[in-house]
């Protein structure tokens, strides 16, 4: 099963449980894939968090219920997973821009968030650089912090945790402590240091050994098979770009020999900076992804 058939098992599951307690560990198991991961794939393809995709969806569905039948906003509050009428006006107005008892009247302007359908559209081709290594187990230096993969808040929250480390000598004092270092690593832990919400999120660089300053920690990387694929852009819309096309089209399609034999492991991966003007449009970057064979 590729990434595209599981994620619609998952909508599938979602949407016909939709007016019940969704259980997203079930959902990911539908997509054959980690909770952690099935999140993370499913904000990557459909720009949406699937927290933001059920609240929508049920809204979607009161908003059409109210304007067409008789039921009650405290009925359907309850139906659609609100704890009291007044949560689920408030929420109904954020998204309708109009109230519950509005929305019953004729001519009322409702919003509708559509089901997702996921399918591949051939677009043509397009060019992706990467390479397969294999790596021995290595030692990084780093200063990591929890990450909530809520309503999709590490998009925001991972910029502000760079800017914060760049502040406040994080990086500098990284930097000092392993010169060797090609890299600085953005690196994502995903099954082994995570719940079905959060996840540990770490600024970092390959570490030789000596002290460990305060706030810092030293974690060992597993020896893995890693697919490295080449970015060229600015930050951060060049990696996010990158890791579109990378879920979307390498991953999923299967068109290289090696991309139908490769499936990532869903346990981190690694994004790898260089030193240089990352707002230039020729920087350089790498995502790392650790795989194994089908």
């Amino acid at each position: 099963m590729n990434f595209i058939e599981g994620l619609q098992n998952a909508v599938n599951y979602i949407e016909d449980n939709i007016t019940e307690d969704i259980d997203i560990a079930e959902a990911a198991k539908r997509a054959a894939c980690s909770t952690f991961y099935f999140m993370r794939i499913f904000g990557i393809l459909c720009d949406v968090s699937i927290g933001e995709y059920i609240r929508n969806r049920r809204l979607t569905l009161a908003g059409a219920e109210l304007a067409a039948t008789n039921i009650k906003v405290i009925d359907a509050a309850v139906k659609y997973g609100y704890d009291s009428p007044e949560s689920f006006t408030r929420a109904f107005v954020r998204f309708h821009g109009i109230t519950p008892s509005e929305a019953r009247k004729n001519g009322s302007l409702l919003r509708s968030f559509s089901r997702v359908s996921v399918r591949i559209i051939l677009k043509g081709g397009n060019l992706m650089e990467y390479r397969i290594e294999e790596k021995r187990s290595f030692k990084v230096l780093e200063r990591a912090g929890l990450q909530s993969l809520i309503d999709s808040q590490n998009k925001n929250t991972i910029p502000a945790f760079w800017t914060s480390c760049r502040r406040d000598g994080t990086i500098d004092a990284l930097i000092k402590q392993t010169p060797n270092s090609k890299f600085i690593y953005g690196i994502c832990y995903g099954n082994q240091h995570t719940d079905s919400q959060n996840f540990e999120y770490a600024i970092a660089a390959e570490y030789g050994g000596g002290n460990i300053p305060e706030g810092f920690r030293v974690t060992e990387i597993p020896e893995r098979t890693w697919i490295i694929f080449s970015v060229t852009g600015a930050m951060p819309n060049a990696v996010q770009e990158a890791w579109h096309r990378i879920i979307s089209e390498f991953f999923t399609v299967g068109a290289d020999a090696n991309a139908g034999v490769y499936v990532p492991t869903g346990e981190m991966d690694i994004e790898a900076y260089t030193d240089g003007d990352m707002t230039s449009p020729d920087y350089k970057s790498e995502i790392w992804v650790p795989v194994k064979r089908k």
